[in-house]
């Protein structure tokens, strides 16, 4: 939504940079890459995040990834029909496939859960 309109797609992208500036860690998510990657700004944003989480992607947004981010089609694997908590992290250059496991059962997994049916 922040990338449909250009006053607030410009306000996020200039807080990224000055942020970062000054060592701050921000957080943003989608579930919609390709809708977002179609804003230049949005592209320069996910190109100078220094860290990324990829989790399952579908084909199309896998596709446009791996150009923008420059990700092999060997480590595109690890977000073709991924597992929950399963995917990839970009870390500066290093990109490093993952599998966070937690247990089901417990206070925790109650508390941090998001899927609706495990409720």
């Amino acid at each position: 939504m922040f990338f449909k309109y250009y006053y607030s797609a410009q306000f996020l992208y200039k807080a990224w940079k000055r942020f970062r500036k000054y060592g701050a860690a921000l957080t943003a998510a989608t579930q919609n890459v390709e809708e977002c990657l179609r804003s230049e700004t949005a592209r320069l944003m996910f190109a100078n995040s220094e860290f990324l989480v990829l989790l399952n992607q579908a084909a199309t947004d896998r596709a446009e990834l791996a150009k923008l981010l420059n990700i092999s089609e060997n480590q595109m694997g690890y977000v073709t029909n991924a597992e929950a908590g399963h995917g990839l992290l970009r870390v500066g250059g290093a990109i490093v496939p993952f599998a966070n496991e937690f247990p089901r059962t417990g206070a925790l997994y109650q508390l941090w859960n998001t899927t609706p049916t495990d409720k």
